[in-house]
């Protein structure tokens, strides 16, 4: 049995893994919960889809030479790609949450929509518009996100919603709730919960406001000072 590999479309599928990883990178390294595999397999199962819906049905292409549906006459190569916009919207719904008046991951459902996009730009043989789109997104990222710190100071955006998980003896978790009461906004969800392990340790979670990311990492600073931890995570939850 003969085994053909066609090495352009090999080609495109690698385009779409290598683009779907910068975009991918920046949301990885911002800590956002869709990452490097997601953006990654958005953007080649994008690809697929795009490749599947030319090449695959509902007519075959050969080179330059197309067959036509004997049944209809038509060839119509946008019918799977098509759907990829409204399925990619399925994923992206996952991505975004709503606590109150905030709502957070939308930057990053649309990432994932980029991704699709620039997936279907791959699996279309269109490499100038794939690598183009994904060197604006990620300026858009990270260029539009410098801008609004520097000039957009008092935008509501600037308020960042904060997640804390720290490890520590039971004695510091009073310490650590007056500091935060302190020093951090709208602090909610707090939980202090004994170790079944370790009764002598307490795992403390809490979600809360802050103003920006120089606060952020003074919190980190004056906590890992305040007391000694086993361990500490404070994550970003905007966008």
């Amino acid at each position: 049995m003969e085994t053909f590999i066609n090495a352009d479309f090999i080609i495109r599928l690698f385009a779409a893994l290598a683009l779907g990883f910068v975009l991918g990178l920046e949301r990885e390294l911002t800590n956002k919960y869709a990452g490097l595999r997601t953006h990654i397999l958005v953007c080649l199962g994008a690809c697929i889809f795009t490749i599947l819906s030319i090449y695959g049905f509902p007519t075959y292409a050969h080179g330059d030479n197309l067959i036509i549906n004997n049944a209809t006459g038509i060839r119509d190569t946008s019918r799977v790609a098509a759907q990829i916009v409204t399925g990619i919207g399925f994923i992206g719904a996952g991505t975004v949450l709503r606590n109150g008046p905030m709502v957070f991951g939308l930057t990053t459902a649309a990432t994932l929509w980029i991704a699709a996009s620039i997936g279907m730009a791959c699996g279309a043989g269109m490499f100038d518009i794939a690598i183009f789109s994904t060197v604006l997104s990620v300026a858009v990222l990270t260029l539009i996100r410098i801008f609004e710190r520097q000039f957009l100071p008092s935008s509501g955006k600037q308020i960042k919603r904060c997640k804390l998980v720290i490890y520590c003896a039971r004695e510091d978790v009073k310490k650590i709730y007056d500091y935060l009461i302190s020093r951090v906004d709208n602090m909610r969800d707090f939980t202090s919960k004994r170790l079944l392990e370790n009764p002598s340790k307490s795992k403390l979670s809490a979600t809360f406001d802050l103003t920006n990311k120089k606060t952020m990492h003074e919190l980190y600073n004056k906590l890992t000072s305040l007391a000694d931890l086993d361990s500490i995570a404070l994550q970003e939850l905007n966008d």
